[in-house]
C-alpha cells in the first residue's frame, strides 16, 4: 500500500521540492520500501513504496516516458496484466514492467478511457508537461484512496492520506462541521467526498479528476449496473462455477513479494477466502497459510471464539491468535496507534489493528480479508421481493429461516410485516416513518453530545446530514438497480477505506477478494435463490465451501463480534458502566463515551500538529467534561 502525492502551482510559480518533500515525509510509515519525487516546472509528484509484487521491487514512481515526458505516480495492483500487455503490444518486453508503467502506457493508447481498462486496486495521478494539465484516478470499486485540495489560482494539492496535505502550510483547511455531525450521529456514509476538513475532498470510486487551465473536473467513469440472469441446468453446476470465479479472485490478491496473511473470523467469508489461498499455496509446494484471529478468553462463553479455534485447526494454517483479555504486549503500540489516527471514526477498530500489529511483527506485508462478503452476498429486500413477486408461502418460509438464523430476536412475523413494509408502503411514508422514528429514538443521544461538546455548533449540520440518510428509500425490490447500488453503498466503500487507513499505518497492504470486478459481476448474475434460501444467507458461498471448511462454520446461525470487548479491554473500562448519570441506554453510554473521547483526542492531534486553521479557539472546542 503506497503513497502518493502531488503539487501543481496555478500561480505561474514552480513547485517546491522541499514541499513535496514534506508530503512524501507524512507517507513514509505506509511506504517504507523507498521515497522519490520528480520536479518537473510547475508540477511535483512523490511516491513512498510499499513493494507488495514482485515489479513493485524494481519500478521506481514517478516514472516519466521518455518520449512525451507524461508522468506518472501510482499505488496500484493491477489483476489483468497479462490482457493489457497483449492489448498494448508489450509481450516481447524482455525487462520488468510494472504496474505503474502499464497505466503509463494504457493512459498514452487510451487517453480519459484509460481506467475503464483497468481491473485492480489503484489510484493514480499523470502529469502533462505539454499542457500542464493533470489526470487522476481510482479504481471502481475503492480499494486505494485519493484525496486532494484545490485552491484556485493557487494551488492543487492531491496524496493517499489528509496528513500529507495539511502539512504544507499554504493548505488551509478548517475543520468540517458536516464530518464532525456524520461521526456524532453515526453517519459515516452519509456520501463519498467529505473529510474531517472542509475544504479536502474524497476522489469517489470508479471516478477520475481533470485539472486543466487551474479548472477541476470530477466525471464518472464506472458505474455498477445489473447483470443478466445466470441460468445453469443444476445447484451443482452453479457451485462449481462460483468457485472458478472465486478461486480467481483469491489468486488474483495473492500476487506477492513475501509473506501474506490471512485474517480469520468464525464466519464463513474469511475462512472461504482463507481454504482456498491455503490450497492454491499447497499447490505450489508453499505453506502453511499464516493467519491471524481474534477471540477472547473463555470459548464456552462465545461463539466467535469457538468458530475461530475449530477453524484453524488445520495443518494447512499457520495462526496467530489475539486474546482480548492478553493485550499487554500489544497494549502500548496499540495505544500509540490509536492516538495517531487519521479519522476520528478509526479508533474504535482496535480488534482490526491488534491484528494487522501481529502480522505486522511476523514480516506480513499483505493480509487478505472478507470484510465486503456480508455486501457481495446480501440478500436485501428478499422477502420484500417475494411478496411483491406474489410468492407468499416462500415469503413466509424465508421468514421463518430468518428466525432460526437470528434467532428470537427476529420473530418470523416481524420479518414478514417490515418486508410488507418495504415492498407496499409508498417512498414517501416510509421516508417520513424513519424520519420520526430517527428524530424520537436519537434525541436524547444527539441532545447530550451537543450539550458535551457546546463549543462545535453541530445542530444545523446534524439535521442537514439526517435528509442525507434518506437516499435508501429511493431503492425498490424489485428494481434491477437495487442490489447494484447496495453493492457500492457509500458505508461499503467507508469500510474499505478504514480498513486501508488502519492497516497501512502498519505498512500492511489489505486484499479483500469479494471486491472483485469479476465476482461482483458474478454474483450481480445469480438468481436469488442462490443468495439466500431458507434464511441462510451467502447460500451459494455455503454449498461451495461444503468439502473444504468446517460444516460447523458453514451452517453456524447468527453473528457474534468482539470489537466492544478489544475496545473496553484497552480503555481499561466496561462499557456498561460509563456514564451512569445519562438516561442513555448502556449500549449509547459506551458508544457515546467512547466517540467523545475518540472526538476530543483526535481533534486535540490534529491542532497540536498545526493542522486545523480558522478562527476558533481550538483548544476549548471539546469541553474537559467529556474526558
Amino acid at each position: 500500500m503506497s503513497g502518493i502525492c502531488g503539487i501543481v502551482s496555478l500561480d505561474g510559480t514552480n513547485a517546491s521540492e522541499t514541499a513535496i518533500t514534506i508530503m512524501t515525509s507524512c507517507l513514509e510509515r505506509r511506504g517504507p520500501d523507498g521515497t522519490h519525487v520528480m520536479v518537473d516546472g510547475p508540477a511535483a509528484l512523490g511516491h513512498t513504496s510499499l513493494a507488495t509484487t514482485p515489479e513493485a521491487l524494481v519500478e521506481v514512481l514517478p516514472l516519466a516516458d521518455p518520449v512525451s515526458g507524461f508522468t506518472i505516480t501510482a499505488d496500484a495492483r493491477l489483476d489483468n496484466r497479462d490482457e493489457l500487455i497483449e492489448a498494448l503490444d508489450l509481450a516481447p518486453q524482455t525487462r520488468v514492467i510494472g504496474d505503474g508503467e502499464l497505466i503509463l502506457r494504457a493512459y498514452l493508447e487510451w487517453g480519459d478511457r484509460c481506467p475503464s481498462h483497468l481491473l485492480g486496486d489503484f489510484a493514480f495521478a499523470i502529469w502533462d508537461p505539454r499542457s500542464a494539465s493533470l489526470f487522476c484516478a481510482r479504481d471502481q470499486v475503492g480499494g486505494r484512496q485519493l484525496l486532494y485540495h484545490h485552491a484556485p489560482g493557487l494551488n492543487f494539492v492531491f496524496a493517499t492520506e489528509p496528513g500529507a496535505i495539511l502539512a504544507l502550510p499554504q493548505v488551509n483547511a478548517p475543520l468540517n462541521p458536516d464530518r464532525l455531525s456524520d461521526f456524532l450521529s453515526n453517519m459515516e456514509s452519509a456520501d463519498l467526498t467529505s473529510t474531517f476538513f472542509s475544504t479536502i475532498f474524497r476522489l469517489p470510486p470508479g471516478h477520475i479528476l481533470k485539472l486543466d487551465h487551474g479548472r477541476i473536473e470530477l466525471i464518472c467513469y464506472w458505474e455498477l449496473g445489473p447483470e443478466p440472469e445466470l441460468k445453469l441446468p443444476s445447484v451443482e453446476a452453479y457451485e462449481a462455477a462460483f468457485l472458478e470465479v472465486f478461486t480467481q479472485a483469491v489468486r488474483s490478491r495473492m500476487r506477492s513479494t513475501g509473506k501474506i496473511g490471512v485474517m480469520v473470523s468464525g464466519g464463513v467469508d474469511s475462512n472461504s477466502i482463507a481454504a482456498v489461498a491455503a490450497r492454491l499455496l499447497t499447490e505450489q509446494s508453499l505453506g502453511p497459510l499464516p493467519t491471524f484471529s481474534a477471540i477472547g478468553p473463555d470459548p464456552a462463553d462465545c461463539v466467535e471464539t469457538q468458530g475461530v479455534l475449530t477453524a484453524i485447526n488445520s495443518p494447512l494454517f499457520a495462526p496467530t491468535t489475539i486474546n482480548y483479555a492478553v493485550l499487554g504486549p500489544y497494549r502500548a503500540e496499540l495505544a500509540r496507534e490509536v492516538a495517531g489516527s487519521a479519522e476520528p471514526f478509526d479508533p474504535k477498530m482496535t480488534l482490526l489493528r491488534a491484528v494487522y500489529l501481529a502480522a505486522n511483527r511476523q514480516g506480513v506485508k499483505i493480509m487478505l480479508d472478507g470484510g465486503a462478503g456480508d455486501t457481495l452476498l446480501g440478500a436485501d429486500f428478499h422477502i420484500a421481493f417475494l411478496l411483491r413477486r406474489g410468492r407468499l408461502g416462500r415469503a413466509v418460509r424465508e421468514a421463518r429461516g430468518d428466525q432460526r438464523f437470528w434467532g428470537s430476536s427476529t420473530p418470523a412475523w416481524r420479518s414478514l410485516a417490515a418486508a410488507a413494509w418495504q415492498a407496499f408502503a409508498p417512498t414517501s411514508l416510509r421516508a417520513w416513518r424513519f424520519k420520526r422514528g430517527r428524530r424520537h429514538a436519537d434525541r436524547q443521544f444527539r441532545d447530550y453530545a451537543l450539550t458535551v461538546v457546546p463549543k462545535l455548533d453541530l445542530q444545523r449540520s446534524l439535521a442537514r446530514r439526517a435528509q442525507v440518510q434518506q437516499r435508501d428509500f429511493r431503492l425498490d425490490c424489485v428494481d434491477r438497480l437495487t442490489r447494484p447500488r447496495l453493492m457500492m453503498h457509500p458505508g461499503c466503500v467507508a469500510g474499505l477505506e478504514r480498513y486501508e487507513r488502519i492497516a497501512s499505518s502498519l505498512a500492511i497492504e489489505p486484499r479483500d477478494p469479494f471486491t472483485d470486478l469479476r465476482l461482483m459481476r458474478f454474483c450481480l448474475s445469480l438468481p436469488r435463490n442462490q443468495i439466500q434460501r431458507d434464511g441462510w444467507p451467502k447460500w451459494i458461498l455455503r454449498r461451495a465451501m461444503t468439502h473444504t471448511v468446517p460444516g460447523s462454520i458453514l451452517w453456524r446461525r447468527g453473528k457474534h463480534h468482539l470489537g466492544y470487548d478489544f475496545i473496553d479491554r484497552l480503555m481499561e473500562e466496561p462499557s456498561g458502566n460509563v456514564w451512569k448519570n445519562t438516561d442513555l441506554p448502556a449500549t449509547k453510554k459506551a458508544i457515546l463515551k467512547y466517540d467523545i473521547v475518540f472526538l476530543s483526542d483526535w481533534i486535540r492531534t490534529v491542532r497540536d500538529k498545526g493542522w486545523i486553521a480558522g478562527p476558533v479557539l481550538l483548544g476549548d472546542l471539546i469541553d474537559d467534561e467529556c474526558k
